[in-house]
C-alpha cells in the first residue's frame, strides 16, 4: 500500500469535512505520513501546517478593509518552524508545562494537535502526550496555525510576552503601536510607514520573529480582549464588540465564530461573569511572578497627588478621563493568591476599555519577565544582593505622558517632596474639578497640555526659568511637536525632548523611564543614583555610572529602580 503523501492529504482536507470522526482519522493519517525527529519541534511548514490544523471558515476583511485570508496567503510561504521563533528551548518548555511554572506564563503557549486547542503553561488540565504538543511563542502564532484558546486556562488572562515589546527594534516599536490601537484606525502600510518600512518588510519581520502577521497579531489581540470581557463581565455583547475595536456587531460575531467556532453568547455561561449593571467593571490582570506590588505602591505613594490619586496599603486609585466624562479606577492586590492584580473601572466608556487596560498594564509593568531581567543584572556584584532582597521590582509607570513630563520639569534639581508640593499647587489651581459619589477623595483631573500652555507662567509660583520650561513643554505637546508615543526609540526621544529649552538628559531619561516605560532608560547624572552606585563611597562622577551601566543593558532602568529603592531604605531621599 502506498504511503499517503502530505500533498495528497492536503488536497483531501481542502474539501469540506462533515464528520468529527473523519477529521480525527485524517489527522491520524497525517501523523503517520509526517517524519518524526527526536528532540526537535514538530514542523508546521507548508502543506504539513494545513494538514494538521483544523479547517477554518473563510476570514472576513479586517476593520480597515484588508482581507485577513489574503494576508495569510501572502505570507504562507514565509511561515517558519515554531522552533525558530522567540521560544525558550524545548527542554525548558517541557519542564515548564509539566510543572505548570507560572514564571513562563505568556512566554509560550502549548498547542494540542489532537484537540485543536492551545493553552497556557499553567493550564490545570491533565498534560497531553508530548507527541501531540506544539509550542508557540505567542497566542497570535497559535491562532494563525488554526488552534483555538482553551476555555479552562483562558489564554486571554496571560501576561503578554515582554522581550520583543521592549527596546528600539522595528518589531518592538510595531508591537507597541499595535497595542496602542494604531491598526484600529490605520492600515498596515500606514503602520509600516511610521517605522520607515514597507508593509511587505513588516510582514516578513513579524512572521520570522512571531510566527504571525501584524494583522493576525491585531486580530488575536482584539478577540482575546473580547473573550475576557465575555467571561468576566455582564456587559452587553454590543458594548463588548465596541470595546474590542469592532464597528459592527455583525462583523464581531462573524470574526469570533470564524476564529473560535463559538458564538460569543456561549461564553456567557462562564462562572466568572459576575458583574452586573451599575456595578464597577472588574478585570483580572495577570503577571509573571515574582511581583513586588508593595514596593511599587511605596514609590507611587511618595509621589501621589491628593485629589488626583490615592494610595493605601494595598491599592492605587486615581481619577481619569475628561472633565466632560470623568471616570476613576482602582488597582489592588489579588486576595486569592493568583498571580494577578484586580482592576476596578468606574464610569469608563466601552470604547475606551481596551486603551485603559493597556495603560494600566504598562503603568504597573505587568508584562515584564523578571527572570530575564535578573539574569543580566545579577552579573553586577552590587546589584546581586538587591535582586535577592527585592526580586520582583518593576518599573513604576505613569498614567499620562504630559502629566509625568510636567512633574519632571517641576522636580528638576529639587527633592521629591518639594516637587510634589509644586505639582499639587498646579493641580488644585488649574486642574478640572470632578465629583464621584463613590470616591469622594478624588476631586481633580490633572490639567492637560492645552490648559497649561494658556496659563501665564508668572502665576505658576516657580522660578522664571522653570516656568518657561514648563510653558515650552506644554506648547510643544499641544501643537504636536512632542508626543509620548511608545514607538519612540530612546535616542530619538532624548533628542526631541532636549531640543526644548530647559530640558537636559536627566529630564529626558526620567520621562522615558516612567512615561515611556523604556527598559534601558538611564538618568546617569541623577545625584541619588550616583550616590547609590558608589556603594557608600563618595558620589560617582556624572560619567561614571553610564560607563559602569553598559553591562546592565538592555535593562538599565530596572537597575535604577533597585538603586533608588536601596537609597530610600538607606535613608537617602530620592
Amino acid at each position: 500500500m502506498r504511503t499517503p503523501r502530505v500533498d495528497d492529504l492536503s488536497a483531501t482536507l481542502a474539501r469540506p469535512i462533515p464528520s468529527l470522526r473523519r477529521t480525527r482519522t485524517l489527522r491520524a493519517a497525517v501523523a503517520l505520513a509526517l517524519p518524526r525527529h527526536p528532540g526537535a519541534y514538530p514542523s508546521m511548514r507548508g502543506a504539513a501546517a494545513v494538514a494538521t490544523t483544523p479547517t477554518k471558515p473563510a476570514a472576513l476583511p479586517s476593520e480597515n478593509g484588508q482581507s485577513r485570508s489574503a494576508a495569510s496567503a501572502s505570507v504562507r510561504s514565509m511561515m517558519r518552524d515554531p522552533a525558530t521563533t522567540e521560544l525558550p528551548d524545548l527542554q525548558t518548555c517541557e519542564q515548564a508545562r509539566l510543572s505548570r511554572d507560572a514564571r513562563f506564563d505568556g512566554l509560550f503557549f502549548t498547542a494540542v494537535t489532537s484537540t485543536g486547542i492551545y493553552c497556557r503553561p499553567v493550564c490545570p488540565a491533565p498534560p497531553p502526550r508530548r507527541d501531540n504538543i506544539r509550542y508557540y511563542a505567542n497566542a497570535a502564532a497559535a491562532e494563525a496555525a488554526g488552534f483555538r484558546p482553551c476555555l479552562r486556562c483562558r489564554p486571554e488572562l496571560a501576561p503578554h510576552g515582554d522581550v520583543l515589546r521592549r527596546g528600539d527594534s522595528h518589531i518592538a516599536q510595531a508591537l507597541r503601536l499595535i497595542d496602542a490601537g494604531v491598526l484600529e484606525q490605520h492600515s498596515l502600510p500606514e503602520l509600516a510607514r511610521q517605522l520607515a518600512l514597507s508593509d511587505r518588510q513588516l510582514r516578513r519581520l513579524f512572521v520570522a520573529r512571531l510566527g504571525a502577521t501584524p494583522m493576525q497579531v491585531h486580530a488575536t489581540r482584539r478577540l482575546l480582549f473580547a473573550k475576557q470581557l465575555l467571561g468576566a463581565t455582564a456587559l452587553p455583547i454590543t458594548q463588548i464588540a465596541l470595546a474590542s475595536g469592532f464597528r459592527s456587531l455583525r462583523r464581531f460575531n462573524a470574526a469570533f465564530q470564524s476564529a473560535y467556532r463559538l458564538a460569543p453568547r456561549t461564553l456567557r455561561k462562564h462562572p466568572d461573569a459576575s458583574a452586573r449593571a451599575g456595578e464597577p467593571l472588574r478585570l483580572r490582570l495577570g503577571y509573571r511572578p515574582p511581583y513586588d506590588f508593595a514596593a511599587l505602591l511605596d514609590f507611587l505613594r511618595a509621589r501621589a497627588l491628593p485629589g488626583l490619586e490615592q494610595v493605601d496599603a494595598d491599592s492605587y486609585a486615581r481619577a481619569i478621563g475628561s472633565a466632560e466624562r470623568p471616570a476613576w479606577l482602582q488597582v489592588s492586590a489579588s486576595g486569592d493568591g493568583a498571580h494577578a492584580l484586580h482592576l476596578a473601572l468606574h464610569g469608563v466608556a466601552p470604547a475606551d476599555l481596551q486603551a485603559v487596560v493597556t495603560r494600566v498594564r504598562r503603568m504597573f509593568d505587568l508584562d515584564a519577565d523578571p527572570h530575564a531581567i535578573a539574569a543580566v543584572l545579577a552579573r553586577d556584584a552590587q546589584l546581586r544582593p538587591l535582586l535577592r532582597r527585592h526580586p520582583g521590582l518593576r518599573l513604576p509607570g505613569a498614567w499620562d505622558g504630559f502629566e509625568l513630563a510636567a512633574r519632571a520639569v517641576l522636580g528638576q534639581q529639587i527633592s521629591v517632596a518639594a516637587a510634589r508640593t509644586l505639582a499639587l499647587r498646579l493641580l488644585h489651581a488649574h486642574g478640572p474639578r470632578v465629583v464621584f459619589a463613590d470616591a469622594p477623595m478624588l476631586t481633580h483631573l490633572f490639567p492637560g497640555a492645552a490648559r497649561v500652555a494658556d496659563i501665564d507662567p508668572a502665576t505658576l509660583g516657580v522660578t522664571r526659568m522653570r516656568a518657561a520650561t514648563l510653558h515650552a513643554l506644554a506648547c510643544a505637546v499641544r501643537d504636536g511637536a512632542l508626543d509620548f508615543a511608545s514607538a519612540h526609540s530612546l535616542d530619538a526621544w532624548q533628542a526631541r525632548c532636549t531640543a526644548l529649552p530647559g530640558n537636559g538628559a536627566w529630564t529626558a531619561q526620567y520621562i522615558a523611564l516612567r512615561a515611556l516605560s523604556h527598559p534601558d532608560a538611564f538618568p546617569a547624572n541623577d545625584l541619588v543614583l550616583r550616590r547609590a552606585a558608589a556603594n557608600g563611597a563618595h558620589a560617582l562622577s556624572a560619567k561614571a555610572p553610564g560607563a559602569r551601566a553598559e553591562s546592565w543593558r538592555p535593562w538599565r532602568a530596572y537597575a535604577v529602580i533597585h538603586l533608588w529603592r536601596h537609597a530610600t531604605r538607606s535613608g537617602t531621599s530620592t
